[in-house]
């Protein structure tokens, strides 16, 4: 089976945040979207297949996630991660954000204190803040283009008052996996000053060839005991809009805890698209994932050597997963603001500004390669020459 990821496909006027926001956002309809993290690519012929033999039947009540819906994530976790689990550990929850913030109340309590490693994924800080905790950074280490966990700065922050860490596993925006040993040690920090490791792997799937993603509750049933893992296959197959995701929980009263908070907020339902997607996704998305990723790849390695030969001014993080590339624009020499305006105004291309995901994220910006060849081609075109009237 092929699949055609060179297809350009129309997104405008289907109320897409990407393509039909973009003069809300960025004051100008007529950019290149390169945030918001979904791709442009079609959702996979069979889900959508899926989807449409369910309309078959034109009664769309209330609906409950069938057997299948558990066995499909747990035989895609042991085939594609090598991870063991057992279904009563899934719970379900409609989205990722939704999970992080129903952990910060599910296992911590007003005045604690939850760390996060910026620059990463914004939400984080919101989940934490929203609900009165007290939000640490530990600053993610930048050494010769590579990001690191600084373990000394995060032994140093931790009080009695820490009750949890959320990590980006892999990493969203410097896209860095995560390695055993980096995992381990940290979780090791955890165990020794009883911290709940919360480990955001919804980007765990997107791994570029040569790389290999580690569950952080795969490593020990001990560390499993400390750790919720959140998933789902939304940014995986382009599922966004089904608000469909997972929170895996081998620890009984972690998991009864959760729970309880979903159960309270009647939010535990789902929706019957999101079920019969996720099944089809899990159940036979291995060749089309595989093929996503090598387009993908060759994506990454035009806009690094792109970015090598013409617009030295940038030099982009090398990924290691997700569609997301991180770019450090610091040569340029602008602020936040001047940066963004810069992208947007004289290159016409839509990007995340750096400092929105927090401190050490100043001069980067964070572009989607989920896209076809051609437009990332053009962006790079616009930049560099919006970038040559610079010098």
């Amino acid at each position: 089976m092929s699949w055609n990821f060179d297809e350009e496909v129309l997104r405008e006027g289907t109320d897409c945040i990407k393509y039909d926001l973009r003069k809300e956002i960025f004051g100008n309809d007529k950019i290149i979207p390169m945030w918001v993290a979904d791709m442009d690519f079609k959702t996979p012929d069979f889900i959508i297949n899926s989807l449409k033999k369910r309309l078959e039947h034109e009664i769309l009540g209330y609906s409950f996630r069938p057997a299948e819906y558990n066995t499909s994530i747990t035989d895609w976790l042991s085939r594609r991660h090598n991870w063991q689990i057992d279904t009563e550990w899934l719970c379900f929850c409609p989205g990722i954000v939704p999970a992080l913030n129903l952990c910060t109340l599910a296992f911590t309590r007003p005045g604690d204190s939850v760390i996060v490693q910026p620059p990463v994924y914004f939400p984080f800080f919101t989940a934490i803040e929203s609900h009165g905790r007290n939000l640490v950074y530990n600053q993610l280490d930048e050494m010769d283009g590579r990001w690191e966990m600084n373990f000394d700065s995060l032994t140093d922050s931790i009080t009695d008052r820490t009750k949890m860490i959320i990590i980006s596993n892999p990493h969203n925006p410097v896209g860095r996996v995560w390695s055993t040993e980096e995992l381990n040690h940290l979780a090791n920090i955890c165990l020794n000053n009883n911290i709940l490791l919360v480990s955001d792997e919804i980007h765990g799937d997107l791994t570029l060839p040569g790389y290999y993603h580690t569950p952080v509750a795969r490593i020990s049933p001990k560390i499993a005991e400390i750790t919720v893992t959140c998933i789902a296959p939304s940014k995986t197959f382009n599922l966004a809009g089904l608000s469909t995701s997972s929170v895996i929980i081998s620890n009984p009263v972690l998991r009864k805890y959760f729970n309880s908070k979903v159960e309270r907020l009647h939010i535990g339902n789902g929706n019957i698209f999101g079920t019969i997607a996720s099944i089809a996704a899990y159940s036979e998305g291995h060749k089309w994932l595989d093929t996503l990723m090598e387009y993908i790849n060759v994506n990454v390695d035009f806009v690094m050597d792109y970015c090598h030969k013409l617009i030295p001014e940038i030099v982009p993080v090398q990924p290691e997963a997700t569609y997301m590339i991180w770019l450090d624009c610091r040569k340029l020499g602008m602020k936040a603001k001047e940066l963004q305006q810069f992208f947007v105004n004289d290159a016409g291309v839509g990007m995340n500004e750096g400092s929105t995901f927090g401190p050490g994220g100043e001069g980067f910006m964070r572009m989607n390669l989920g896209t076809t060849h051609q437009t990332v081609r053009t962006a790079m075109e616009k930049i560099e020459k919006a970038v040559a009237s610079l010098r």
